[in-house]
């Protein structure tokens, strides 16, 4: 401790006996010293009690004489002497205050206050009077002088009171309370013309309302109504004006409901909405929707919300001009109020109205150009064009407007830049479904001119074929594949149009032309179609080929498996014989069909495996061995399908030396019995030899071994060896 550390505790374990928290408390409570108490003095005669009132007034005047200033020292001193009925020295000390400090509140209140206790009240008049002439803006005296004449039943004094307090022209509570005043003495005539005087001052709408409410309250109607439109005239027709008074409008709207006056309320509420800003009048818009659902018939309850809704949509565009998905919410709401009015058959006027006030928000919504040359950014946008065209097509019947329409969305679009396919197409069956075919022509050939574009070609050459126009469509697919040659799905299609004119030749050599290009997207697209055209014609001759080509191009496992399905698969047979069939049979004949061969199939799944064991590729050749077992199931015999099954390989591990770290790695492979036969035949020998013993053991078991693949792998390796001789003098697998 005595280096300032706090002490040791060597004995950290709990106290035998605890002690609460209340304990402590009371024993501290317990312990405090009793406060100083002077003594009391009890005075027996006036000359003590003289001796006692000269001592206390000569320290008060020691104390004054020290704090002249402080108030709470003259009130202090005032208020003994009142305690000791002193009230003419006591009126001494606050008129010596007041000479000090005529503008202390606190002390006039407490002056008149020691005067009502006393019951000298002309003295407290005199002293509220002389208080609110020395302090007229201080309300509280007002309320306390108008209290106590209110309370001593001079009704008159306490009007003369208010009279000369409401020509400082006092905040609205003073007329409020003026007001009350003559309504607990019935004198209604006198608050009316209060509250004119009320609105001579403080021309607001809330006092107003107030005068309004008023009359109503004592039934007089006219009066009410007056006192409304004289508001009403007083604002005038000045926007801003007429902005502040909503109030007035809610609540003469809200009287004539009150009064079962709807006619007149909605008027009301019409005339004030016709002026006032959309953006500013939500609560005037709130209240004449509630107004239209409890009165209203369903037309004016859904012009009401069709009102809310563009404030609403107007706000957000007000913070944000360029949100194109709420442009879009404001066009159909448009759009739908036009199909509404039109369906309750409303007036070629009211018609007018709403078709302008449709075109009104189109024309606001294309005004907003995206920034920039972004696409991204006309997406949306370019849209509000094409709804406008629609619209004005579909709607208005208006087509040189529609014409207009789309011209203009052409000029604004940078088509050096980018272009929109679906605006060059509309405008162009815009005009083909106004018979207007060369103008059409004439659109889609300046969009490909100036930006030539997929979809703009499909679109051009569908519109042809539609309209039968089958050498303009061959034209089209050229300039198409002149400007895209790499296009898989455009030779495609151009061979289906081809080939559904019965032009099989032009067909052939648009296949030919096609894979003779050297970079394509997608090419096994392009070389399915063409060999499933062959196929459809009947020609497997021509389909072998093509499956030999491919297979030299990519060698890939998916072809030689669709290869070697479409040997064992039929197909029809070639088409002139199919035609001369037709003519001779009837209809109804089932059509026929040249088998397929199985034996071709499987030569070549095995030049198939061949060709992926010579790659080094085992996977595919698991995958190829997988589809052969299966078509064996199908086609073959169970020799077949065990010789296939004998072919698959076992998972096996492998272990080799990583270049990079230098350690042995283990890692799984799939091991092939032919492989293992010509790769290590000694060893391929031992586990035949090991498999055979294991067969001999078992006595002609019927369990099955992981080795039985590798036994065999000899006996398959040879039958493959003497097909092959067969197939090479027969000549080849053609």
């Amino acid at each position: 401790m005595q280096d300032g550390r706090a002490p040791r505790i060597k004995n950290r374990a709990p106290a035998a006996i605890q002690i609460t928290a209340e304990q402590l408390l009371r024993e501290a409570q317990e312990r405090q010293e009793t406060a100083f108490r002077a003594p009391k003095q009890r005075v027996e005669d006036f000359e003590e009690l003289n001796e006692y009132r000269g001592r206390k007034r000569k320290e008060f005047e020691e104390r004054i004489r020290r704090t002249r200033g402080s108030i709470k020292e003259w009130l202090q001193y005032a208020n003994w002497e009142a305690s000791q009925n002193e009230f003419a020295r006591s009126r001494s000390v606050y008129e010596r205050a007041l000479d000090v400090d005529p503008r202390s509140i606190q002390l006039w209140l407490s002056y008149t206050e020691m005067e009502l206790k006393s019951r000298n009240v002309q003295h407290a008049r005199n002293l509220y009077d002389r208080a609110v002439t020395l302090l007229p803006r201080v309300d509280q005296l007002w309320y306390k002088y108008v209290y106590l004449e209110e309370l001593l039943q001079n009704v008159s004094g306490a009007r003369q009171v208010f009279e000369r307090w409401m020509q400082w022209e006092p905040d609205d509570k003073a007329w409020q309370a003026y007001i009350k005043l003559e309504e607990r003495y019935n004198e209604l005539d006198r608050a009316s013309a209060i509250y004119e005087r009320w609105i001579a001052v403080r021309p607001e709408p809330r006092v107003w309302v107030k005068w309004g409410k008023f009359e109503e309250d004592r039934l007089r109607v006219d009066k009410a109504r007056e006192v409304f439109q004289t508001a009403l005239e007083f604002y005038g027709d000045d926007e801003e004006q007429i902005e502040k008074a909503q109030a007035v409008f809610s609540a003469f709207a809200k009287m004539e409901t009150r009064l079962k006056e709807y006619d007149r309320a909605r008027v009301i509420y019409q005339f004030a909405l016709s002026r006032i800003p959309r953006s500013k009048s939500a609560g005037l818009y709130a209240s004449y929707t509630k107004f239209e659902k409890q009165h209203g018939t369903r037309t004016t309850l859904e012009s009401t919300v069709l009102g809310k809704r563009r404030i609403q949509y107007e706000e957000e565009l007000s913070h944000d001009g360029r949100n194109y998905d709420v442009w879009f919410d404001y066009s159909r709401l448009e759009e739908g109020a036009l199909q509404d009015l039109r369906t309750e058959g409303g007036s070629a006027e009211e018609e007018e109205t709403a078709v302008g006030r449709v075109r009104e928000v189109y024309e606001r919504a294309v005004a907003q150009v995206p920034p920039g040359n972004e696409k991204r950014h006309w997406r949306r946008y370019i849209f509000l064009w094409l709804d406008y065209a629609l619209f004005e097509e579909i709607e208005t019947k208006d087509y040189d407007r529609t014409r207009q329409i789309y011209q203009t969305a052409l000029n604004i679009v940078p088509h050096k830049v980018f272009t929109f396919a679906k605006l060059w197409l509309m405008f162009a069956r815009f005009e083909v479904r106004r018979l207007q075919l060369p103008a059409a022509r004439k659109i889609l050939g300046a969009a490909i001119g100036m930006c030539p574009k997929e979809a703009l070609f499909k679109g051009y050459i569908e519109l042809e074929i539609e309209l039968r126009e089958f050498d303009r469509a061959r034209q089209l697919y050229q300039k198409y594949l002149e400007f895209d040659p790499a296009n898989s799905p455009a030779w495609i299609k151009f061979a289906e149009l081809e080939s559904q004119l019965q032009d099989f030749a032009r067909t052939r050599a648009i296949f030919e032309l096609a894979v003779s290009q050297s970079p394509l997207s997608m090419p096994e697209l392009l070389w399915k179609a063409y060999i499933d055209f062959e196929v459809e014609e009947g020609e497997r001759d021509a389909a072998r080929a093509l499956y030999n080509r491919l297979i030299e191009l990519s060698g890939h496992v998916k072809v030689w498996i669709s290869y070697a399905l479409f040997e064992a698969e039929p197909m029809p047979l070639p088409r002139a014989m199919r035609e001369e069939e037709e003519e001779e049979e009837d209809e109804d004949a089932e059509q026929r069909v040249v088998a397929g061969d199985a034996d071709l199939a499987r030569r070549v799944f095995q030049r198939g495996y061949d060709d992926l064991k010579s790659k080094g590729l085992k996977h595919e050749r698991v995958v190829l061995l997988e589809v052969w077992k299966t078509f064996e199931e199908t086609h073959g015999s169970e020799e077949d399908v065990k010789k296939v099954a004998a072919m698959m390989p076992i998972v096996g591990k492998k272990r080799y030396v990583d270049q990079e770290t230098g350690q042995t790695v283990e890692d799984h492979d799939l091991i092939f019995a032919d492989d293992e036969r010509e790769n290590n035949p000694k060893t391929f020998q031992f586990l035949k030899m090991a498999h055979a013993w294991a067969e001999a053991k078992k006595s002609g078991g019927g369990g099955s071994s992981v080795l039985s693949g590798f036994t065999a792998a000899q006996s398959a390796s040879q039958d493959a060896d003497a097909k092959s001789d067969v197939a090479s003098s027969h000549g080849g697998d053609d």
